[in-house]
């Protein structure tokens, strides 16, 4: 999706098989994570979400990068784990599956939940599962109008995992969360935005245009205060009002502190466009 080969910086180490699973490249401020196993639509293996993870966590700690987006190719965005490829375990025993969720897909909806830039999900097929949630942690949301969405867990008896059980009904409430998971049909796009769980849905062929310009004007804002204002949004879904008044005080003093913060207010003074540097 990047735009030309000349504004791409490929990640290190591109010769080893799994980055050709997870393709990564740098594009003007933006960290592409995209999906790459079209023939699995995507299901996501125990490397992939290690890889999607680490980049993630490379994408907080690097200042040239300034969003984030997370797409997939062929018409599958994340079809859901795919188990075999974890590493092997001998008989299960009380505990394994608990610890297992906890250091699998908990960890990567964190991962994205957590990461201090703005991450936009372009979702360009099915997300089923924890594809669903995967998307559903990104802050912004669009989908391609072929995209779909599917709680398949009840499907298959299962309890939804990857943080389900936590966004959904944050996102449209508990009763709308119930009649996904409990009946686990296939939400198409449209709907999917009436809802509330997706920011807009473009035509196919325009997705990924959308997907930069998105993710452009993220990476051209004040970075840092981007990532409070995420923090402070994410945190207010389990705080009480005084907890999240306090934090919003504290994320203004931090934010003031910083060159952007400066720039803003100068700008503003001087009547000219602002010019932050994510600093």
């Amino acid at each position: 999706m990047p735009s030309s080969p000349e504004d791409i910086t490929e990640s290190a180490g591109s010769a080893d098989p799994l980055h050709s699973l997870v393709l990564h490249t740098t594009d003007n401020g933006v960290s592409w994570i995209t999906l790459n196993r079209p023939e699995a639509m995507n299901a996501v293996t125990w490397e992939q979400r290690e890889r999607v993870i680490g980049l993630l966590a490379g994408a907080s700690a690097d200042p040239a990068v300034r969003a984030v987006v997370l797409t997939a190719t062929g018409r599958g965005f994340c079809a859901g784990a795919d188990l075999r490829g974890a590493p092997a375990t001998g008989e299960r025993v009380p505990g394994d599956v608990a610890r297992t969720i906890r250091l699998g897909a908990q960890r990567l909806i964190a991962a994205v939940l957590d990461c201090e830039k703005p991450v936009v999900a372009a979702v360009n097929g099915t997300a089923a599962g924890i594809g669903a949630h995967l998307a559903f942690a990104c802050d912004l949301v669009l989908a391609a109008e072929s995209a779909k969405f599917i709680e398949v867990f009840v499907r298959r008896g299962l309890v939804p995992d990857g943080g389900g059980a936590y966004l959904l009904p944050r996102l449209i409430g508990p009763q709308r969360a119930k009649e996904l998971m409990f009946f686990g049909d296939s939400l198409p796009a449209v709907e999917a935005e009436r809802l509330g769980l997706v920011n807009r849905v473009v035509p196919d062929g325009e997705l990924a245009a959308t997907a930069r310009t998105w993710a452009q004007r993220l990476a051209e804002g004040p970075t840092r205060a981007i990532a409070l204002t995420k923090q402070l949004v994410n945190a207010s879904m389990d705080a009480d009002r005084s907890t999240a008044f306090a934090a919003e005080a504290m994320a203004q003093e931090i934010n003031m502190t910083t060159q952007d913060a400066n720039e803003g207010v100068a700008s503003f003074v001087e009547r000219r466009a602002p010019k932050y540097r994510g600093g």
